[in-house]
């Protein structure tokens, strides 16, 4: 397939080069119009910043690209470090964007690919699938916690969230469990709380409507203050990861409800202050770093021209009981 320039975007657009380079570059200083205009010629048209047509073939950038929607929290930090040790090596270095408060997120994305050999992009990082089909013409793109293709890996999430709303049912006899995060904010989470509804409609039960919320300590203080003013009531909180669910036992400690007696509370990631805290945290355990790093030796692969024909990757998770279930 031919490979569109720079100038037939400008023609298609009826402006000039210059004009389509800044809006690539600084969408922010080109009017709404024009700004629309040459976006609307550039997905058309299916184009991607020359700088990464080249790399592919000359491998003169010596970078990998990374789409994550923040860098906030153990997961992203545990992610970045297995993709960048795989990334050293193999003698590249790794160059990130971040999405999130980002209004011009697929003109930040098609930047980035003009800068890098290939991308690695993740799934709640809001990049639309017309731009990613149009960088995946151009260069290697490999999916983090979402696709189905032999280019997307991710962690698994329904069995064991399946696994652990059973044991809370099975074993401690929880009967009004609410699942705490927002399903339609990333593929995981959508995941972790389809285990949950399919837990309950195996033993004949109906699950309680989400609670959605962004999986941060903020929302899971206001949870806890919830909880406590009667707004809110539930005997099991299955959170969508250790973040909010530490910030709820922190909100409910000293106070009326106590975890695990009044409450069980489970969180997702395992990170270290989960072992911690007394009680110590049920969670599920996944490995992130191994998941940054098969990333990012895949993109090696596929500059490397070897394709692959199987299936996504899903790394195996697991269930970790502690106290907070009301495990001993």
């Amino acid at each position: 397939m031919a490979r569109h320039t720079i100038y037939e975007v400008a023609a298609a657009a009826g402006v000039s080069i210059a004009t389509v380079s800044r809006v690539l570059s600084k969408p922010d200083v080109v009017s709404p119009a024009t700004r629309e205009r040459v976006m609307s010629a550039v997905e058309a048209l299916n184009y991607v910043p020359t700088g990464a047509a080249r790399s592919l073939a000359a491998r003169t950038n010596e970078a990998f690209g990374l789409v994550l929607y923040e860098l906030r929290g153990p997961y992203y930090a545990e992610l970045l470090s297995g993709f960048e040790a795989a990334a050293a090596a193999r003698e590249a270095s790794v160059v990130v964007t971040l999405t999130k408060n980002r209004t011009h997120v697929d003109q930040a994305v098609r930047r980035l690919a003009g800068r890098v050999d290939a991308l690695a992009v993740q799934a709640g990082a809001d990049v639309a699938p017309v731009t990613l089909e149009a960088l995946r013409r151009k260069i290697p793109v490999v999916m983090i916690a979402g696709g189905d293709d032999a280019d997307s890996f991710s962690t698994e999430n329904l069995v064991s969230a399946r696994d652990l709303t059973g044991h809370l049912i099975d074993v401690h006899g929880r009967s009004s469990l609410l699942f705490v995060g927002n399903p339609a904010l990333a593929p995981d989470i959508e995941g972790r709380h389809r285990g949950f509804v399919e837990a309950h409609l195996e033993r004949g039960l109906t699950p309680r409507p989400p609670v959605p919320c962004q999986a941060i300590e903020s929302e899971g203080a206001g949870i806890a203050h919830a909880m406590l003013a009667g707004e809110l009531g539930a005997d099991a909180l299955v959170c969508a990861n250790d973040e909010l669910a530490l910030a709820i036992m922190k909100g409910l400690h000293g106070g009326p409800i106590e975890v695990p007696g009044e409450v069980s509370v489970t969180g997702w990631d395992d990170m270290m202050a989960a072992r911690y805290i007394a009680p110590g945290l049920t969670t599920v355990r996944q490995p992130v770093r191994e998941l940054g790093r098969l990333v990012a030796d895949r993109i090696g692969q596929l500059l490397a021209g070897h394709a692959s024909s199987e299936p996504a990757r899903r790394l195996p998770t697991t269930v970790v009981l502690r106290q907070s279930c009301g495990c001993p």
